[in-house]
């Protein structure tokens, strides 16, 4: 119970190459000189000619568009806060199915249900839990909401416990295994003792020799469950599905750990549409000898959900076995658990020279992939422009 955080940023910027800052002028830099008063007695002015009134017009122009810079942004910045968030209007359409999260904020709700076109903005839906008439508490579980609903249909829908699907979970593309089972718990009300106990044991549900957890092979689906069902049945029927997608995508008992390693890296670096780009440049980091130095491998190692980038120390540390920037090769294992698209891309990269990509604008997911340091570098900068006018910069 929680009362009222896809796929990550492409992880080959180094961050420590910031772009330099635009400096606003100071209060005593932007004050107009003061003009002292003549001793003596003024001379009679002359008319100004054409040319005098052109320079008139130019110096007046320039101090226009100077104070409309210096301006922009907290005139923006005033617009935007006196402006509605974007809203959807009414209960939406079609049935779309939507899982609340052990833990789960009005933040990281509000942003997942913009990413499933639920609501249009999550500030509409924060909008709408500041508006509730008594405080809003979410319940882990399923819930059947619609598509392009408005904010406050979708806390209604959230907060009718009738909306719910009893004893279902939806697990999705890239989740840790550890949320996985924390899920399963909160909605089935399986002590979690009894989960990892039977979690610490993988080859007994059929994993490959090299697994040491259950990590890659939990697959993302929607499970209803009876009352009264095991951990072992629970995470059985995962991990039976997660093995008969690995079949059915033609991959060899043997290949099944190499394989979900790499999925699970396009799942957590990459969105759907540049899943066989991220797919390559892997496969050509691999055969280069290239270190992959993902943020997302660093991030699993530490147990730190980030999307975005990590510290220098993070990066150096090679006490970290999951750290692709102090070593070389693919991590330990999975690091999260892939779905039906990120196995075939880890199967069939797409033909291509990259070695870089950056995920250049994070609001609309656009990805840039290069072949050359100096061509990434430039394309990283389109990622410092996008913070900048933010107000990240």
């Amino acid at each position: 119970m929680h009362t009222a955080t896809r796929t990550g940023l492409a992880d080959l910027i180094d961050f420590d190459d910031e772009p330099p800052s635009g400096r606003r002028p100071s209060r005593a830099e932007r004050r107009a000189a003061a003009s002292h008063p003549h001793d003596a007695a003024e001379p009679p002015r002359r008319r100004r000619g054409a040319l005098g009134c052109l320079i008139g017009l130019v110096v007046v122009l320039a101090l226009a568009v100077g104070a409309f810079f210096v301006l922009q942004g907290p005139i923006t910045a005033l617009i935007d806060r006196f402006t509605p968030a974007e809203n959807y209007s009414g209960q939406g359409t079609g049935e779309v199915l939507f899982q609340v999260e052990e833990g789960d904020s009005g933040s990281s709700i509000g942003t997942r249900l913009v990413e499933q076109d639920i609501v249009a903005s999550e500030a509409a839906f924060l909008e709408a839990i500041d508006d509730a008439p008594t405080a809003v508490t979410f319940y882990p579980g399923v819930f059947r909401l619609a598509q392009q609903m408005s904010a406050e249909a979708a806390l209604a829908g959230l907060t009718d416990q009738s909306n719910r699907l009893e004893n279902t979970i939806l697990i999705r593309e890239g989740m840790w295994a550890d949320d996985v089972l924390a899920e399963v718990s909160a909605v089935l009300e399986i002590p979690m003792e009894e989960l990892q106990a039977v979690a610490a044991n993988p080859q007994a549900l059929g994993l490959p020799p090299e697994a040491t957890t259950l990590e890659g092979f939990l697959f993302p689906d929607t499970y209803t469950f009876d009352p009264g069902v095991t951990a072992q049945q629970v995470l059985q029927q995962m991990v039976d599905l997660s093995l008969r997608s690995f079949d059915e995508a033609g991959v060899a008992p043997e290949d099944r750990y190499r394989v979900a390693t790499i999925a699970a890296l396009i799942e957590r670096e990459a969105l759907p549409q540049d899943f066989g780009k991220v797919s390559r440049v892997i496969q050509n980091r691999l055969d280069d000898g290239m270190p992959l130095q993902f943020d997302s491998t660093v991030h699993y190692g530490i147990a730190d959900h980030s999307d975005v980038t990590t510290s220098d120390a993070e990066r150096a540390d090679a006490g970290n076995p999951y750290n692709t920037y102090a070593h070389t090769g693919l991590p330990p294992g999975p690091i999260g658990n892939p779905g039906v698209a990120a196995i075939q891309a880890a199967l069939n990269p797409e033909d291509g020279p990259w070695f870089y990509f950056v995920t250049v604008n994070p609001d609309t997911g656009e990805t840039v992939f290069s072949t050359t340091y100096a061509e990434h570098e430039a394309a990283a900068q389109q990622f410092y422009r996008w913070l900048q006018e933010r107000g990240d910069g």
